[in-house]
C-alpha cells in the first residue's frame, strides 16, 4: 500500500473549518497514533473501554505504552469522549474520566509496575 501522507506527532491535519490533532502514541505497535478531533479521541489499539492495547506482538513495547497512556492521553481534558479501534469492553465508547476512574489497566502508578503488569500472561 502506498502512503498518501506521513504524519508526525502534534501535527494539525486541516479537516473543514477544523483540525484533527496528531498524536503518537506508540505501544500495540511502534507507529499507533491517536487523533483527537473536537473532544473526541480515536485511540485505535491503543486505549480500550476498561483495557488497553497488547504489548506482546511484534514492535509492540510495555515501555511506550506507559508513556504513551500516562504522559499523553491521560493529560487531556476528562470530557474528551474515547473512541477505540476495537469494541472490547462493556461500552462502545467513554471519556478520559471514566477511564482514569474504572480502567484497570490504568490502576498502575509506577511505570515499573505498569510494565511488569504488562507483561504477565
Amino acid at each position: 500500500m502506498k502512503l498518501d501522507k506521513v504524519v508526525y506527532h502534534g501535527e494539525h491535519i486541516p479537516l473543514g473549518h477544523s483540525n484533527i490533532k496528531v498524536i503518537s502514541t506508540p505501544s500495540h505497535s511502534p507507529d499507533s497514533t491517536c487523533y483527537l478531533f473536537e473532544g473526541n479521541l480515536f485511540t485505535g489499539d491503543t486505549l480500550f473501554v476498561g483495557e488497553c492495547g497488547r504489548t506482546d506482538l511484534p514492535g509492540g513495547s510495555a515501555e511506550d505504552l506507559y508513556e504513551s497512556l500516562f504522559n499523553k492521553i491521560l493529560k487531556l481534558n476528562d470530557s474528551i469522549k474515547v473512541y477505540p479501534g476495537h469494541d472490547y469492553g462493556p461500552l462502545p465508547s467513554s471519556t478520559i474520566g471514566y477511564e482514569r476512574k474504572t480502567n484497570y489497566t490504568l490502576k498502575q502508578r509506577s511505570k515499573e509496575e505498569f510494565v511488569r503488569f504488562m507483561m504477565t500472561p
